[in-house]
């Protein structure tokens, strides 16, 4: 095995989620989330559409507080929850930066939505990997209003444009282990 591959593997498998609470606060450099950027920039894109688009936010707050007003906003009174809220308001508090993950619709009609869908998550799992190199926590994150119509508002998207998800980064004090609850024998199938 060379040691470019075992240096792959080992970030790989070491790869965690980690949420925002257990992040302790500390800054990382703008530079290397431009070398995390640069890495989301060589996802492979099918007809070159390049479809991933980054929203960066250096100051956690200002998104996390826009994200729980979109939440008060578009939440019927009856089934608003102040602890969602809060939850949402401060997520980032612990946080160095946010980055919101779009997928820009390509002008290609032959690519399907699903090809730019699989690019920009690509483009978001190397941002993931190179976080995990440079011993950076992440978490990316679907819930509460990311995935929702006022997300899309919010971000002036078209309609044909996807909010991919938020990604939480910054520094933890602990790293969590991974499991793997499937074996990878019930997930392959060999055709000989």
């Amino acid at each position: 095995m060379s040691d470019t591959f075992s240096t792959i593997s080992t970030i790989i498998k070491n790869r965690r989620t980690i949420k925002p609470f257990m992040m302790n606060g500390g800054k990382i450099p703008d530079e290397q989330i431009k070398e995390l950027l640069e890495l989301a920039d060589w996802a492979p894109t099918h007809g070159l559409t390049e479809p991933w688009r980054f929203t960066i936010y250096t100051d956690p707050t200002k998104f996390c507080y826009a994200h729980a007003e979109m939440y008060l906003t578009s939440t019927p009174a009856d089934e608003f929850n102040r602890g969602v809220y809060d939850n949402f308001f401060h997520r980032g508090d612990k946080v160095s930066h946010v980055i919101i993950a779009v997928m820009q619709r390509g002008n290609l009609p032959k690519i399907p939505a699903f090809e730019e869908i699989a690019a920009t998550s690509a483009a978001i799992q190397n941002i993931l990997l190179g976080a995990t190199a440079l011993g950076v926590a992440s978490f990316w994150s679907t819930g509460g209003m990311i995935l929702k119509p006022a997300m899309k508002a919010f971000l002036n998207l078209r309609d044909e444009d996807e909010v991919m998800g938020v990604l939480y980064l910054g520094y933890a004090d602990e790293q969590p282990q991974g499991v793997r609850r499937i074996s990878l024998a019930d997930k392959v199938k060999w055709m000989i």
